[in-house]
């Protein structure tokens, strides 16, 4: 193994903390049996993330809790790892029971591909988790320094071809999952490692990796994974109706800062070409080469996004090719058309049907007049087929017969009025994302999930009035600068800047192909509209025939075009 990069003594803290935690174990335990705090140690809050919770609290209720010198009410937020977005009916249905027993009742439906559920008390944690892990999907490595739930295209326009994309994006997960038995330990009741009996993670380390590490699997024309925002991303190639390979892309990542400029988003390099059974070598050389050149000092700069803005493309290329023994081949053709998702029914394979269904910022949730948790609960309990996890937090209901077509409907519009009407919502709505923002993450400088309805019900009005109901816009909002929500490359992208305000980015490419770039900064919601209102009539009086509201901004210079992330702050 080559060495980590940085001296020791200047790593930082959460370098320390995984290397003596006797890989991932810390005191979670001795933690969890403290029935004195709704908490658990500081340390023990960043081992946790690799188990897939993170420990939170309801920052609506903070000052009012300290008046009373009350402890904060904690919680923690449960991610629930479903590789490639594909879930069974009973899974579901079990994630819908635990929603109810021991969290807020609400099922949220993230930008990867999992599940979270929120509001889960200490003491339900351990139950939780295990109930999750009785349906055979799990938490472990859903958060961490290690290598994410790994998407793949849900929602197939080569149904024939997404079988063998998704059985390698399955696989390349479990290849990449941590081997630690700390989780069994800890969650599941697992016998505990024997005292001077040696574990090893083969390919992580004791130290793990600098920064949470992520990988989409795209096939084209859908870029639903948003490829070139992933770490290590793969684009699926077809030939004759057959996989041939893959593209490799490397270096993208959403997060910075708004107080370095050092910090910045980028989308990933194309670096070559490979076939079908060199994804999981390749994808395990440029995780290990991340692994000892990340760097381990200074978080903000920590992913591999910096790694190759310092190094170069040319260096990761070398690194992986000798690390894995593959050799990276001239890229092959390929083409996108959109990152966002296909509504209603689609035909698939052997006569099923899939049904894309919207859900507003990928919360389920029952509201008087609207319970759409209760409704795919309650196809759940009929469906014979599966469920896909969109990547743009929506639900598909996928592999149904002809003859459920019908009942399907009419259990959503008894529970959901409206939710099979394909006219429903404007493509705005229908293209939007959000992070959860407050009131429980502990990062977010302002709304995101609980703002954006309102704001797009404003929005809407502009575009009812312009006649653009119909089109296709993206819009992405989150409370914090993370970029959660893949905010940093939508048409148009919203990023909390304190209470109230907000940075508007502009220029995002429609197939996720160009970053956007800052518009105003620091602006309240009723600036955002009447900011967006001038763009939006002359989008719709000026445009040229097929052209995208993030190309006409461009075209006509209300912002530069930004292909490179060292470009951003221009």
């Amino acid at each position: 193994m080559t060495t980590l990069v940085g001296k020791k003594d200047k790593f930082s803290p959460v370098e320390g903390i995984k290397e003596a935690s006797n890989y991932l174990r810390g005191t979670i335990l001795e933690g969890l049996a403290d029935t004195t705090t709704g908490a658990i140690a500081d340390s023990d809050t960043n081992l946790t993330k690799f188990h897939g919770t993170y420990q939170q609290d309801d920052r609506d209720v903070r000052n009012e809790r300290r008046k009373q010198k009350l402890e904060r009410a904690y919680f923690f937020m449960v991610r629930i790892r479903v590789p490639g977005g594909i879930c069974t009916p009973d899974q579901w249905l079990e994630v819908d029971r635990l929603s109810d027993e021991n969290a807020n009742g609400t099922i949220k439906v993230t930008t990867r591909q999992a599940f979270q559920l929120h509001g889960v008390l200490k003491g339900n944690l351990k139950a939780t988790i295990q109930g999750i892990n009785r349906t055979l999907l799990d938490t472990l490595a859903a958060c961490g320094d290690v290598n994410r739930n790994v998407m793949c295209n849900p929602n197939p326009d080569r149904s024939e071809i997404h079988r063998e994309v998704y059985a390698a994006a399955r696989a390349l997960s479990e290849h990449l999952s941590p081997k630690t038995r700390a989780y069994h330990e800890i969650w599941l009741d697992g016998e505990r490692v024997a005292g001077g009996e040696e574990e090893i993670e083969p390919i992580y380390g004791k130290a793990y990796l600098p920064r949470k590490f992520k990988i989409g699997v795209a096939v084209p024309p859908s870029n639903d994974v948003d490829v070139f925002t992933q770490d290590l991303g793969f684009i699926a190639i077809v030939e004759n109706e057959r996989l041939i390979g893959y593209n490799v892309t490397a270096g993208g990542g959403m997060g910075a800062d708004h107080n370095k400029k050092e910090t910045f988003p980028r989308l990933g390099d194309v670096i070559g070409f490979i076939e079908p059974e060199a994804l999981i070598p390749v994808a395990e050389a440029v995780v290990t080469t991340q692994r000892d050149y990340g760097d381990r000092s200074d978080r903000k700069h920590a992913r591999l996004k910096y790694t190759i803005e310092d190094r170069g493309v040319a260096w990761l290329k070398e690194e992986v090719e000798r690390r894995s023994g593959v050799e990276l081949k001239a890229t092959m053709k390929f083409s996108f058309e959109r990152t966002t998702d296909r509504y209603g029914w689609t035909e698939g394979l052997n006569g099923r049907w899939h049904f894309t269904l919207f859900i507003q910022n990928g919360r389920l949730l029952d509201a008087e007049g609207f319970r759409l948790k209760s409704a795919v609960k309650a196809i759940a309990e009929m469906h014979k087929g599966d469920f896909r996890l969109t990547c743009n937090q929506n639900l598909i209901i996928a592999n149904v017969d002809e003859g459920d077509r019908s009942r399907i409907e009419s259990i959503l519009e008894d529970f959901a009025p409206g939710s099979t009407d394909g006219t429903a919502h404007t493509g705005l709505r229908l293209n939007s994302l959000a992070c959860v923002a407050l009131p429980t993450c502990g990062l977010a400088l302002s709304e995101s999930e609980r703002m954006l309805p309102g704001l797009l019900d404003s929005l809407e009005k502009i575009i009812d009035e312009a006649g653009l109901r119909g089109d296709a816009i993206t819009i992405r909002m989150t409370g914090c600068p993370n970029g959660c929500a893949r905010p940093y490359n939508a048409e148009i992208g919203l990023i909390g800047r304190g209470p109230g305000r907000y940075n508007l980015y502009l220029g995002g490419a429609f197939d996720g192909t160009r970053l956007n770039k800052l518009y105003k900064q620091g602006i309240r919601e009723s600036e955002i509209i009447e900011v967006l209102r001038p763009l939006m009539q002359s989008y719709a009086l000026e445009r040229v025939d097929g052209e995208r509201f993030g190309d006409f901004c461009i075209r006509t210079g209300a912002i530069r075009a930004t292909h490179k992330g060292s470009e951003f702050h221009d």
